[in-house]
């Protein structure tokens, strides 16, 4: 019975052990390669399965994005500068089949795939171009390593710049250069405005001038045109003045003894002027006959007056 006992404890034991190599759980982010004998049979999808042990066995694939570190590595650029280079790849692999039986180790082969198309890359520029085009080089890269690792069964999803490092001395030169750059920059900026300030401030007095001259004219034409209103005031004044006296002239119809009298009275306030120099009319006949008129006048009255005393006396 004890011999019994052994040999079905024995055969449970197997019969778990066996149950437990039969049965594979796949995760979701994993497919299984189902071999038998050594030959691919089929891909298991995730979940519960049971296979043949001793006979049947699987490879799990991973299907999500790996990233492969691409070590340290100098490159030499086009204007022959030694540069240190570090990038990543990001991968996924998209057929689990191709990807075990393709390549032996996918990580070695990429990254001295990414390594040598990376010399190629960064070989064809210059420094400068080289230090400004990551993006231009990370496209480039993708785009090779895409092409040339879809016989492994992967996806190269992004690839990724991490560094350029050009060595210290040309480090230390770029840094001058930059320097001096910004200098030449601050020296431009700062001439440019204070040549803008100078046009502006010339711009200013230039406006200042045009308006004060601009004023200046206003006034003298304003002046002018009040002038000109008062000397036209005047004047119209004066002719009517002199109409009203010529028509008076004429509505009184004054003697010759009348304008001869105005006439020495003219004559009188003439002389009482500042002038040394006075200048009678050239036409003085019917004047100085209207004088004899009037002296002859006074005569006949002085005349009169002394026969009157005579008969008096």
């Amino acid at each position: 019975m004890e011999a019994v006992a052994v040999i079905v404890f024995v055969l449970i034991f197997v019969l778990i052990i066996y149950v437990a190599l039969a049965v594979k759980i796949i995760q979701q982010h994993e497919q299984a390669l189902l071999e038998r004998f050594g030959r691919f049979r089929k891909i298991l999808d995730p979940g519960f399965h049971l296979i043949i042990p001793f006979i049947e066995k699987i490879q799990k694939v991973d299907m999500r994005e790996q990233v492969v570190d691409v070590q340290p590595q100098e490159v030499i650029t086009k204007d022959n500068v030694v540069v240190t280079v570090d990038a990543v790849v990001y991968y996924q692999a998209t057929d689990p089949v191709k990807l075990k039986y393709n390549v032996v180790n996918f990580i070695v082969a990429a990254t001295k795939l990414a390594q040598t198309n990376l010399r190629n890359v960064i070989g064809d520029m210059e420094l400068d171009s080289a230090l400004t085009s990551r993006e231009i080089i990370n496209t480039e890269l993708r785009t090779i390593l895409d092409e040339a690792t879809d016989v492994w069964g992967t996806r190269v999803v992004r690839v990724e710049i991490q560094r350029i490092d050009p060595p210290n001395d040309v480090t230390e030169a770029m840094h001058r250069q930059m320097k001096a750059e910004r200098d030449r920059r601050a020296t431009v900026t700062e001439a440019d405005g204070e040549k803008r300030a100078a046009i502006l401030t010339a711009e200013g007095v230039k406006q200042a001038r045009i308006l004060d001259a601009e004023g200046q004219a206003q006034a003298i034409k304003e002046v002018a045109e009040a002038e000109k209103f008062q000397l036209e005031t005047v004047a119209e004044g004066e002719g009517r003045a002199i109409e009203r006296v010529y028509a008076a002239i004429h509505t009184g119809d004054p003697t010759p003894d009348l304008i001869a009298i105005r006439y020495l009275e003219t004559l009188t306030q003439i002389a009482d002027g500042q002038a040394t120099k006075i200048f009678l009319p050239l036409e003085t006949t019917s004047v100085l006959s209207s004088i004899g008129a009037i002296a002859e006048l006074f005569s006949d009255v002085k005349t009169g007056a002394g026969s009157g005393s005579g008969n008096a006396g």
